[in-house]
């Protein structure tokens, strides 16, 4: 009997969790599988494509409750993109699910050619993305999927940081009359604070405002993010968090006003330093002639250490303290007084 995954969280990191108001929700991927029922039951037209993972994607009561709405295909994930692109091409509205490690590079080019280029309105549920694997290694680690995917043309990259984020993001992908990719990892999440803004993809979600650092994160980085904002608090320090839950088309205006708003910027995301997010915002900011100091907080290029999610995380600073101390250091780096 295997034991169970140390937490993402600290006990620090859970009383500032606490001290903020936040309450643990659940893991996204249990969000997405309770919102598409809720869009399959109220629309025949919904489906689920899976590649042996409906018990990894949660849809398990799906497939009991509606077994009409969802199609197997087994561990065939080139299948299971040309078979969900006929399927939208066709008028269904079709949600493909499928490990976001295999999904992203077995079936990179039926992504490229099946859906993106012939532009067909699915959507491509990534799971278990990031480091969620843990301990499986490398294999199935996904730290390539948001920069192979940015670099095709006619697809929206979404990352949802909470269950909020997740029922909006597969809400608006219901309705999306382009390709959409949606990254999901497993671990449950804490409910970030809503903010009076509407969710709408490309427009990034500012959740707490500050001139000092912005951190400008995706996904489940988001909350360490904010927990770090408010460990620097304690510290006099004024830090904005930005959820950019959408990496393709990114808010390239919210990135430029944190560039001249704050007095530096670090990106986070649970993916390879190179290709994501980070390079995206490094690259909006170099475009506009924007300087300003820059750090990305991601997976280095090398290879990756193995364990739990939260080991991972930890090792590579993804923590509220972890990412607490780069933002110090990058302050100190500038001559500035942190």
């Amino acid at each position: 009997m295997s034991a169970p995954s140390p937490s993402l969280f600290s006990p620090a990191a859970k009383a500032m969790a606490e001290k903020l108001g936040l309450k643990m929700g659940r893991a996204n991927l249990d969000e997405f599988a309770a919102t598409l029922m809720a869009l399959a039951k109220n629309d025949r037209n919904v489906l689920a494509v899976t590649s042996d993972s409906r018990g990894s994607g949660k849809l398990g009561p799906f497939a009991q409750a509606l077994p009409k709405q969802i199609i197997e295909v087994g561990i065939a994930e080139q299948n299971l993109v040309g078979i969900a692109a006929g399927l939208a091409a066709a008028g269904k509205n079709v949600f493909a699910v499928s490990p976001a490690c295999f999904l992203t590079a077995r079936a990179l080019e039926q992504i490229k050619n099946d859906i993106c280029y012939s532009d067909v309105p699915a959507t491509l549920i990534g799971i278990s993305a990031g480091v969620s694997y843990g301990a499986l290694g490398s294999t199935h680690h996904s730290l390539h999927d948001l920069a192979a995917l940015r670099a095709i043309n006619n697809i929206t990259l979404l990352v949802p940081a909470d269950n909020f984020e997740t029922r909006e993001a597969i809400n608006a992908a219901a309705k999306s009359e382009s390709p959409v990719y949606v990254r999901f990892g497993k671990a449950a999440m804490y409910d970030l604070p809503n903010p009076s803004a509407k969710f709408q993809a490309g427009k990034a979600l500012t959740l707490r405002d500050g001139k000092d650092i912005a951190f400008i994160a995706t996904g489940e980085t988001v909350v360490h993010a904010l927990l770090a904002a408010g460990q620097l608090a304690e510290h006099g320090l004024n830090c904005r968090v930005i959820s950019m839950h959408t990496v393709k088309p990114l808010d390239i205006e919210t990135v430029l006003k944190a560039g001249r708003e704050c007095r530096a910027v670090i990106t986070v995301e649970e993916h390879s330093v190179h290709g994501g997010l980070g390079e995206a915002c490094a690259s909006a900011l170099m475009q506009a002639g924007v300087k300003v100091p820059f750090k990305i907080i991601g997976l280095p290029d090398e290879d990756t250490v193995t364990g739990a999610q939260a080991d991972i995380f930890r090792h590579y600073g993804i923590s509220m303290e972890g990412l607490a101390e780069t933002a110090m250091n990058v302050l100190k780096r500038t001559g500035a007084k942190a």
